[in-house]
């Protein structure tokens, strides 16, 4: 089965740097996917995409070596269970709130008997291999996102959850249920509290954490701190600060 590249970062105590795309284009998802990143995510949740775009897309990230993964749009399994079939390597499932819907998520990215995944892997098997069904439940990734105070409150018992690989934090929805305030950056005093408390409980159940990061410097900043797979920005935030910048340049240049 074809590696994935991603656990091997993670098993040299590495950090994957994971792009994450909004985009609904097959073009620019490739176009990505040439730029050196370890993994790309295309984010099935407040990404323009529907599934057949989806999954085009993860062909044209399938041109590299590339981590292709997706974040579905809730806890579905049927939707989990297709994007894996369609050849995702990893599964990022937003808004996990407690132990029972980890283990729902978990159960439908696992074949039995670790899981309830229905055994068709239409597009996994010609991308990742003829031996997929025997080695899936090892190499496929699955991340349970901890955005709310009530998953914060049950990060143990989600976290305890045997089959998942670990947790991603979103910072934008954790900040906002616990401080009333909107934003990506961790300058808040208590999601910064948080966001240790909870690479510091992953780590005790053997998981790793990841999290997105408002820009660069930020990134490199919580790869620091520990988090071991981290997603700079969104091709929409590349494309339009790169755009309005080149258009600033060229404004001030000619007076």
């Amino acid at each position: 089965m074809r590696e994935n590249r991603v656990r091997t970062l993670w098993a040299e105590n590495l950090a994957a740097i994971n792009g994450w795309l909004h985009i609904p284009s097959a073009w620019s998802a490739e176009v990505m996917a040439h730029q050196g990143w370890d993994s790309l995510t295309i984010d099935m949740q407040h990404g323009m995409m529907g599934m057949e775009t989806a999954i085009q897309m993860l062909q044209a990230v399938s041109t590299t070596d590339v981590v292709p993964m997706a974040r579905v749009n809730w806890n579905s399994p049927g939707d989990i269970m297709k994007l894996l079939d369609a050849g995702a390597y990893g599964i990022v499932c937003p808004m996990i709130e407690t132990r029972e819907e980890c283990e729902a998520f978990v159960g439908a990215c696992r074949f039995p008997p670790l899981g309830y995944r229905s055994l068709g892997p239409t597009r996994a098997r010609v991308y990742a291999g003829e031996d997929y069904a025997e080695r899936a439940n090892d190499t496929v990734i699955a991340l349970a996102m901890i955005e709310t105070q009530k998953g914060y409150d049950n990060r143990d018992d989600i976290m305890s959850v045997e089959g998942l690989d670990g947790v991603f934090i979103g910072i934008g929805d954790l900040r906002l249920t616990m401080t009333g305030r909107a934003g990506l950056d961790a300058s808040d005093a208590v999601l910064d509290a948080a966001l240790d408390e909870l690479l510091a409980t992953a780590k005790r159940h053997g998981l790793v954490a990841g999290v997105f990061a408002a820009g660069p410097d930020h990134g490199i900043e919580l790869i620091r701190r520990g988090y071991r797979i981290v997603s700079v920005m969104t091709d929409t935030a590349i494309l339009g600060s790169a755009a309005a910048g080149m258009v600033d340049k060229v404004r001030e240049g000619v007076g």
